[in-house]
């Protein structure tokens, strides 16, 4: 699977982004589809994961209630909805692909990586 990810920008603290990963391969639709982001000067940080159908979703603590993951197995497409952003939520987005059967949130779990997309959120 290889993977696109869009829809960074700079924004100010409230406002909202909607992100986007574009996925090529026929095994799009099998995979766990995760988002997640790094800080410069930090790790990278699970953020939100999406089991195969839609019907299972996994947030980290630090945006639940503001990030909502989504996807179309029909366009191949995931997406970040992310609302009330902070400065803390600044950093460059990778949308990834796991194999696993389950919900999956640690990066060795993920084995198809996006570019990257940057977020900026200031006060």
């Amino acid at each position: 699977v290889q993977l696109q990810a869009s829809g960074g920008g700079v924004v100010h603290a409230g406002d909202s982004l909607r992100l986007s990963c574009a996925a090529s391969g026929r095994t799009f639709s099998r995979r766990v589809m995760g988002w997640f982001r790094q800080a410069p000067g930090k790790e990278r940080e699970f953020v939100a994961a999406i089991n195969w159908s839609g019907g299972s979703t996994y947030y980290a603590d630090s945006v639940k209630g503001r990030f909502t993951i989504s996807r179309d197995n029909a366009k191949n497409m995931v997406y970040l909805q992310m609302n009330s952003l902070r400065p803390e939520d600044t950093g460059v987005y990778f949308c990834a692909a796991s194999p696993s059967i389950t919900i999956a949130t640690m990066p060795a779990d993920f084995t198809s990586w996006g570019q990257g997309t940057h977020v900026t959120v200031s006060s």
